[in-house]
């Protein structure tokens, strides 16, 4: 679970993570926090064993918090877990299935497959055209190459190696996850999509990231 400057909604989201009736762990990366959100997290580590803090000095992006995270995961699943509340952690209890059962080493919750509200955003639309892009290059059948809840067998995920430092870990991992021959299963999760006010980070320039990204590693290892 990476975090900047989340502090008004940590608490219930790992709240929520943790009262899952599955056997889980949170590790969670401040990723240079200057809202007191880090001094939150210490006081919730206190309380339950399961909940772990790591820190970057300062702000770094989701992907380099989420690669100073994998290595400390010890669980067989390993999910991304975004510190806002536009995700069901509920979701994940039929999300880890499929992985479970051995029928594909990742899964991602599809926003499209499960949002039932308005899809008139820039957000909407930008992701769809990357997700577009992606199955072209990498011969998948995604909905929503770009969603938050991207699950791995654990194993998979810390044999690949990474390099990204902002939000292009998605088109990173996925091209990577896809070059190595497997085809990426899709559920439908629940989504509550938040705006710019409400102090969502994703930017229209980061779109243009991921595609460059997923063209990049289409030709290069």
């Amino acid at each position: 679970m990476p975090f900047y400057n989340e502090k008004a909604t940590l608490s219930k989201i790992i709240n929520s993570v943790l009262n899952l009736d599955l056997n889980l762990e949170i590790i969670a990366i401040n990723d240079g926090s200057t809202d007191g959100s880090e001094k939150l997290v210490e006081t919730l580590c206190k309380t339950d064993g399961r909940l772990a803090l790591f820190h970057h000095k300062n702000n770094m992006g989701k992907g380099a918090a989420i690669r100073t995270g994998i290595p400390h995961c010890t669980g067989d699943i390993i999910t991304i877990q975004d510190a806002d509340l536009e995700t069901n952690p509920q979701n994940l209890i039929y999300l880890i299935k499929p992985i479970v059962e051995k029928e594909t080493k990742v899964l991602y919750g599809s926003r499209v497959l499960g949002y039932k509200g308005k899809t008139n955003s820039v957000y909407y639309y930008g992701g769809r055209l990357v997700t577009l892009i992606c199955n072209l290059l990498y011969n998948q059948r995604l909905t929503d190459e770009a969603t938050c809840y991207k699950l791995f067998d654990a194993a998979l995920l810390k044999s690949i190696p990474l390099n990204c430092m902002g939000f292009e870990f998605c088109p990173e991992v996925t091209a990577k996850v896809s070059k190595r021959g497997i085809k990426i299963k899709e559920l439908p999760m629940d989504y509550y999509p938040r705006s710019k006010k409400d102090g969502k980070k994703l930017s229209w320039t980061d779109g243009l990231v991921a595609v460059w990204v997923l063209i990049k590693y289409r030709f290069v290892n």
